[in-house]
């Protein structure tokens, strides 16, 4: 449920493109990650970087189209959308606080908080979800960029891209917890 809500913002403003003005698709986007915000510190949770971030990406860029340049082509937004969620994401790495951080510590234990690998773990995953944004945005630069390239392409490669990440989020943390587990097995036998 937590990934759907963390992208829910991104998906919602992809498909708004398809049949909404471009100001409607960011405004909307916005209001969806702003109301994700306000749904999170409403039960308790705290304020997401990646969140609030992109609801003040999504607004930001809607109001350039809507009152400086309102002709930027879908491409055009995909890639800013990108570029600024990659500025969030390595924001968060340079201030040493890695996006995912703030949603491992609302869903594990104390205890796994205080295991050495922990903060690793954040980091590497958060890098992997850098990878994924990178991997998105030279899609849509692509499509911008490079004449007669098809608009699938860009939409295939954030899929994979996008769901390559859910997967590695998903699969690192057991890694992790067996390769702590089995190096703990030869010290309680030493």
């Amino acid at each position: 449920m937590a990934t759907f809500l963390i992208l829910a913002p991104f998906g919602a403003f992809t498909g708004l493109m398809m049949i909404a003005s471009a100001a409607t698709s960011l405004f909307g986007a916005a209001a969806l990650a702003l109301g994700i915000v306000v749904w999170g510190v409403a039960r308790g949770q705290s304020v997401k970087m990646l969140t609030a971030g992109s609801a003040l990406l999504f607004a930001g860029i809607g109001a350039y189209v809507t009152w400086i340049d309102g002709s930027w082509s879908h491409a055009a937004l995909h890639l800013m959308v990108d570029l600024g969620v990659l500025a969030i994401a390595l924001l968060s790495i340079l201030i040493r606080s890695p996006f995912t951080l703030q949603y491992a510590r609302e869903h594990v234990d104390a205890e796994t908080m205080k295991l050495p690998g922990f903060l690793t773990a954040n980091y590497v995953i958060t890098w992997a979800w850098t990878c994924a944004f990178v991997l998105m945005l030279l899609a849509d630069m692509l499509v911008l960029f490079v004449p007669g390239s098809p608009l699938w392409i860009g939409f295939a490669t954030a899929f994979a891209a996008r769901n390559a990440a859910l997967y590695f989020t998903r699969w690192y943390p057991q890694y992790r917890r067996a390769k702590y587990a089995a190096a703990q097995i030869p010290a309680l036998e030493s």
